[in-house]
């Protein structure tokens, strides 16, 4: 367990954890890496694309909102991995879930992104 600290040493101490979770997540999860990858290539074309900036910022949110879930899908991942190696329906169905939503983020971008396009037209 961890210790319990208070004030500013926690948030340094929290601040650190979440770097080891980046960091774990990049060198762990290709899926991480990928779209982590497709989120900063899309963050600039939402840059260059002549859109306002609520438009702009409803592009990059929904890519940010992939990459978070894909953080919270690899963790579900994670720990059920770390129960064990042998099938188990609960596991598969939690695995299940955590794809699931991956995919409805990713759908969110889609339909964004098209929705802010074809209004340029």
């Amino acid at each position: 367990m961890k210790p319990n600290t208070t004030g500013v040493r926690r948030v340094i101490n929290a601040a650190g954890y979440s770097l080891k979770g980046f960091k774990s997540a990049w060198l762990f999860e290709a899926a991480f890496r990928q779209e982590v990858t497709l989120c900063i290539i899309f963050s600039i074309v939402a840059f260059m694309l002549p859109v306002s900036n609520i438009e702009r910022i409803m592009m990059i949110v929904s890519l940010l909102l992939v990459v978070i879930v894909e953080l919270l899908n690899s963790a579900i991942e994670a720990v059920v991995d770390r129960i064990g190696d042998d099938w188990n329906e609960l596991s598969g169905r939690a695995k299940d879930i955590g794809s699931a939503a991956v995919f409805l983020s990713l759908f969110l971008v889609f339909f964004v992104w098209v929705s802010i396009l074809l209004d340029m037209y």
